[in-house]
Order: C-alpha cells, then structure tokens, then sequence
C-alpha cells in the first residue's frame, strides 16, 4: 500500500458506517476495514441526539479500525436530511491572459458561490453543468482554450449550517477530525453507477432508514439532486402498526420476510408472529407482510418519479435507475420500481473495488460509506475543476432488460408527444 487510508463515515438514521481503505502501487483500491454501529441519534437523516450519534460513530470508527490495523485521525463524513436543497445558476468572469487556465476556472465557481442565501444556510457543493467560452455553450472543460470571456452553468447544494455544524460536532465529540463534508447521494453514486449511465442518462435513488436520496445524472455531469424524508423506517412503522408488533420485531419480519410486490408472495407461507404481553403467537400468510409493505415502497418510489420529473431529465434517462441504500434490500423493490417509474431498474451494490474486504461491503446498505472513501481518494470524482479526468473508466457493463429497439421506439414517441 503506498496510500494513505481514507476513512469514510456514513452517519445514517438508522445505522453509522465506517469504511477504511487504500489505494495500491497501481492505484487500485482495497477495502481495509469496515465497521456498523446501531444509531438512534438522528431522525430524517438529522442530529437530533448528539450523545447518542457519538457513541455510534466511536463505536463504528473502532471496530474499523481493529479490522483495518491503523489509528483514525481524520474522516469524510456524509451528510443528508430534507433540507438539503439543489437549484442551478450561472457565473461569469474575465480573462486576463490569452489562455484559460486552471485558476481562472477556480475564480469562476468561486464567483457562482455569491448568491444570496438565507443567513440559515451554507453551500455544501458547487458543480460545474457545462461551460461557455465567448458565447460558445458545450464546453466540457475550458482549460488551455483561446478566450476573454468564461460563463460557466453550475448547479449549487445547500444544507443548513445547523445540521452540517452538528455533524462537525458528533465527529470532533467522538475523536477525530473532518477531513470533508459530502452529500450522502453524491457519495452514493460514487461507488454504484457505472460511468457510461451517467453519461446516457441515469437516476440513483438510496432508500435509507430516514430518507431517501435522489441524484440525477446526464453527459457525466450531477442535474438535480433531492433528499425526501420517506424511507425504510416508514416501511417498518407500517409494520409496526398493522401486524400489532414491536420495532424490533418489525424490522425483522421486513428483513427476513419482506417482499415488495403482494403478487410475489406465497400466500400458503405462513409467518409467526410474536405475542405481545404474554398473548399467544398468531400466524400470518407472507402475502399479507407484503401487503402492508408494498403501499408504502410504491409512496416513496412516487415521491422519486415526482423529482426526477422536477428535475426536467425524466425523459432524458436512457438506462432508467439505479436502486440502492438498505431500504433496496426487499427483494422485489427493482422490479415494483420499474412498474411504478415505467424505466428499466436494477439493484446498485458497491463496485470499482480490488481487494481486502470486498465481499464484506458487497451490499447496497455500504454504498455511502465506500462512495466517501472513493471520492476521499479522489476529491475531483464529482466534477469540481479537472472535469478532464474520467474516475470510473475501469467500470463497464449496462443494465439488461426488453431490447433495446423496444426502448429507442418508446423514447422517439415519448419525444414526439412532447412536441
């Protein structure tokens, strides 16, 4: 290993993820260590209990460590929650030399962070959509072009400063220093998108305990990214209330019994489930389990179409989306979300990784977590100012689904209609 270890660290509503890894002589990066730890600390992706969020992350980051055999001074952190909020603006700046350089494209995006906000609220990441060098727009990256004028579409997120210097707070409460703050489905899509759907045109959609990110991706640029606070434990309240069952026992039934689609489901499995204060156990067919779950996966897939559709690149999504996050795990979820979406869908899993640890965090409920290493290795993964360095050109494959003519013909009506 000649890299220094990056250390991740996911703080989710429902869990805090660690991840450590490294990169090799040949740049390649292999898992070190990874640890879990049960959060009760946050509710809709938000610090609500700083205590309790600090003991979840030293837990994680420990067990981390042990695996990994190195001591954690510094960590990228994740950060979501619905009030993170996304909107486009553009900047302009002169140039001075005959040539566009690197500093004059810095100054540039510098300029695009002067826009007025509400005193609450503070830039977490400022990205580039295309530049536009004299009057002449689809420049992918301006640096060493002839001009004297560099306007530049950017897409700026936000997040309130509350929330983000809480996050500071739990990490430094807990022993370590922040290396970076990160929105969680930036990271996300780090580790589970190939580089050849962003550039056709892909939505990831994480289902995580207390939200679910959305981030919209075309031409291997971010268009619009949400954060809506319908998620998994919503499925597991469900639960909770319709079968008379504690938390616990919910989240376990969802886990180990859970189906997204009623139609998949036996109805001749039957389920026990446990008495509550000393009532005898009863039983329950596995299609009414999914019955209750079904509902509320198809609400928060709703909630998805409805961003993407806000974003203005519903149409533009040739390779449709990418599920992932813990709440993905119900088997059926792709295919309720094809339905519901009416786009081809599969399951996004952590990717791009050589050794160590790989099978370990081989689950879409790490695809944060490895994502905050992967862009910690490699800050301009999102964009940023060296738009020139492709990050994922060892990754290929493409989704498989009906054939592909079926498709182009759905999508040259689609265009017609809209005309």
């Amino acid at each position: 290993m000649n890299g220094t270890p990056v250390v991740g660290v996911d703080i989710g509503t429902t869990k805090v993820c660690a991840v450590v890894a490294a990169e090799d002589d040949l740049g390649r990066v292999n898992i070190l260590g990874v640890g879990m730890a049960p959060s009760d600390g946050l509710n809709r992706g938000v610090v609500v209990n700083i205590d309790r969020t600090v003991n979840a992350v030293r837990e994680a980051v420990e067990e981390a460590e042990r695996a990994a055999g190195v001591e954690v001074q510094e960590v990228i952190v994740g950060i979501a929650g619905d009030h993170v909020q996304s909107f486009q603006t553009r900047g302009v700046v002169t140039i001075r030399s005959e040539e566009i350089t690197q500093n004059d494209v810095q100054r540039l995006l510098e300029d695009t962070m002067h826009v007025a906000l509400p005193a609450d609220r503070e830039i977490l990441h400022v990205i580039p959509q295309e530049f536009i060098v004299d009057g002449q727009d689809g420049v992918a990256d301006p640096v060493g072009m002839s001009g004297v004028r560099l306007e530049a579409d950017v897409h700026i997120i936000t997040g309130l400063v509350s929330a983000a210097k809480n996050v500071y707070r739990c990490i430094e409460k807990a022993g370590f220093a922040v290396s970076d703050i990160v929105l969680e489905p930036l990271a996300s899509s780090f580790s589970v998108l190939h580089d050849d759907e962003k550039e056709v045109g892909v939505a990831l959609i994480d289902i995580g305990g207390g939200t679910t990110d959305i981030a919209v991706f075309e031409d291997h640029t971010i268009r619009h990214t949400a954060v809506i606070a319908v998620a998994g434990d919503k499925v597991t309240d469900d639960i909770r209330k319709g079968l008379g069952v504690m938390r616990d026992q919910a989240e376990q039934l969802k886990r180990q019994f859970g189906v997204a689609l009623a139609d998949q489901a036996d109805p001749d499995e039957q389920i026990e489930i446990p008495g509550i204060g000393g009532r005898s156990e009863k039983t329950i067919g596995r299609d009414t389990l999914a019955q209750v779950i079904q509902p509320r996966l198809e609400e928060i897939l709703e909630i998805a179409a409805m961003e993407i559709k806000r974003s203005g690149y519903g149409r533009h999504l040739g390779v449709g989306c990418v599920l992932t996050g813990g709440g993905s795990l119900v088997p059926g979820t792709d295919e309720l979300a094809a339905e519901v979406l009416g786009m081809e869908a599969r399951i996004g899993r952590p990717m791009g990784l050589s050794g160590g640890l790989v099978e370990e965090v081989d689950n879409p409920k790490y695809a944060t977590g490895v994502g905050l290493v992967l862009y910690g290795m490699r800050p301009d993964i999102i964009g940023g100012t060296t738009l020139s360095e492709e990050v994922n050109a060892a990754r290929n494959g493409r989704g498989q689904g009906r054939s592909l003519m079926a498709r182009i013909a759905d999508r040259m009506r689609a265009w017609f209609d809209e005309l």
